[in-house]
């Protein structure tokens, strides 16, 4: 598995205190963009928390997934959560080591008290200590929250005085980008009032089964008030694989106010991810689960179709000089100030997304702007299956029928020594006679052969050139 070591750096380690009788939640910011550019530790709010507890119960549960694997758990995993500031609110964003959960705090204006809040991402240090405090912290009295150097601390940093190097793998990046595609197709499935969402929740397995049948997944279908748990995918249910996952949302349960539920709006009966949001005053903590638990995000090619071609390279090149942190993206606005069309201005934050300039929130049901404070474009480059399809096309392997001889398929793809028929589907879904699209049939996004013959298409159309014969490539790796 291919990561390479990021270096955070840290003012100082982040801290709970008391000032006056008041509570003082210090959040110490490492290197990360703002309007004006990349900064050190860029500042972003100093101000009151209107529901201290919820917000200090909420930070953990973003920190617990941060640090949690909840596949192959021997292995280590520990990762400073991500804060946007998004003008007025602010995002906690945190993905578990495992790649199968994905976890996003969010302070709603109502939720913060008596400051501007700025612009910007960065990491934000979590650190034991820091937890410990949190996790003790009782009562409504006041807590001022400071994300990022106080005035004092600015005028007389020196040099980091904190460093974290940490693992950051490849497929966590990838993963981080899927999700958010994955969750722009969610409906909001069900909703829960406060008492019944404590009853839900308390009643889930907190550990994984072991026994006969403890991989298939679990649904779950709206029941009058709440949600009954069932084994079979009926019409309505939403998927729960890995219930256990849900752990750290029992952190916040005190505060609940409501429990809605987020998946896709139909399904062949395979598992899918589901995303998990818990209402608390003035903020809302969300999990959003993978289809399986030892399935991470990072192999469900959601943005492949989004790679593979260069119109949509260009349209976020275009799109991404006119957002401005946004907390809620206006796809009609964009479109009219860009030029695109809405379909291809979703394309091209589908694209942003990859490079995690954009994430999406399922309870807006819009994408907001924030810049991961990671090289994530490399994880555009190591994708394996889209690193295959480009060398198919390459290598000259796609063979694009005309339209006199497309009875026998779309086209025919070289890989190694056998060949594959890749074929259109109503809707303009590629299938494949490979042994991935038998797997997987079209639910873990295109295969290497189908992502060649779409790039190859794309080729033919913007050339605009009749030959038969366009790119590809070599290779049997997925």
């Amino acid at each position: 598995m291919s990561r390479s070591i990021q270096a955070l750096a840290y003012a100082r380690p982040s801290a709970l205190t008391t000032e006056g009788g008041a509570g003082l939640l210090g959040l110490e910011t490492s290197g990360g963009l703002t309007p004006v550019g990349r900064e050190a530790h860029p500042q972003f709010f100093a101000g009151f928390l209107s529901s201290p507890q919820a917000a200090a119960r909420g930070l953990l549960a973003v920190a617990d997934v941060a640090a949690a694997r909840y596949y192959q758990r021997t292995l280590r995993a520990s990762l400073d959560p991500v804060v946007t500031a998004g003008g007025d609110r602010l995002r906690f964003e945190s993905f578990s080591g495992c790649c199968g959960v994905y976890a996003r705090l969010d302070v709603l204006p109502e939720g913060l008290d008596g400051a501007d809040t700025g612009h910007g991402t960065t990491n934000v240090d979590v650190n034991n200590p820091l937890r410990e405090a949190l996790s003790r912290l009782s009562g409504d009295e006041p807590l001022h929250l400071r994300v990022g150097p106080d005035e004092l601390a600015v005028t007389t940093l020196d040099g980091p005085v904190v460093e974290k190097k940490v693992p950051l793998p490849d497929r966590w990046l990838r993963g981080f980008a899927e999700s958010q595609v994955i969750t722009a197709a969610f409906d909001l499935r069900a909703e829960l009032s406060a008492a019944e969402t404590v009853r839900f929740l308390r009643s889930l397995p907190r550990t994984t089964g072991t026994g006969p049948g403890s991989r298939a997944p679990l649904w779950v279908v709206p029941a009058g008030r709440t949600l009954r748990p069932t084994t079979r995918p009926v019409p309505g249910a939403v998927c729960l694989p890995g219930p256990e996952r849900l752990t750290a949302l029992q952190r916040v349960l005190r505060h609940a106010t409501a429990l809605r539920v987020y998946g896709p709006a139909g399904h062949d009966g395979a598992a899918t991810a589901a995303a998990w949001e818990v209402a608390m005053p003035g903020m809302r903590l969300t999990l959003t689960l993978s289809p399986e638990p030892s399935r991470g995000f990072s192999g469900e090619g959601a943005v492949l179709e989004a790679l593979a071609g260069d119109e949509a390279a260009a349209d976020a090149d275009l799109v991404s000089v006119l957002l401005s942190w946004e907390p809620r993206i206006d796809i009609a606005d964009l479109a009219a100030q860009s030029g695109l069309s809405p379909q291809r201005v979703r394309a091209a934050l589908t694209r942003l997304g990859t490079a995690g300039r954009v994430g999406y929130d399922a309870a807006d049901a819009a994408y907001f702007h924030r810049e991961l404070p990671y090289d994530a474009h490399r994880a555009e480059a190591r994708n394996p299956r889209l690193t295959a399809a480009r060398t198919l096309l390459a290598d000259g392997a796609v063979h694009l029928h005309t339209p006199a001889t497309t009875g026998s398929g779309t086209a025919t793809v070289r890989s190694g020594e056998r060949h594959y028929q890749v074929r259109e589907a109503p809707g303009g879904v590629l299938s494949c006679t490979c042994q991935w699209w038998a797997d997987y049939r079209g639910r873990r996004g295109p295969c290497k052969h189908a992502l060649a013959v779409r790039m190859a298409h794309r080729e033919r159309t913007t050339t605009a050139t009749p030959s038969l014969t366009t790119t590809a490539a070599a290779g049997d790796t997925r």
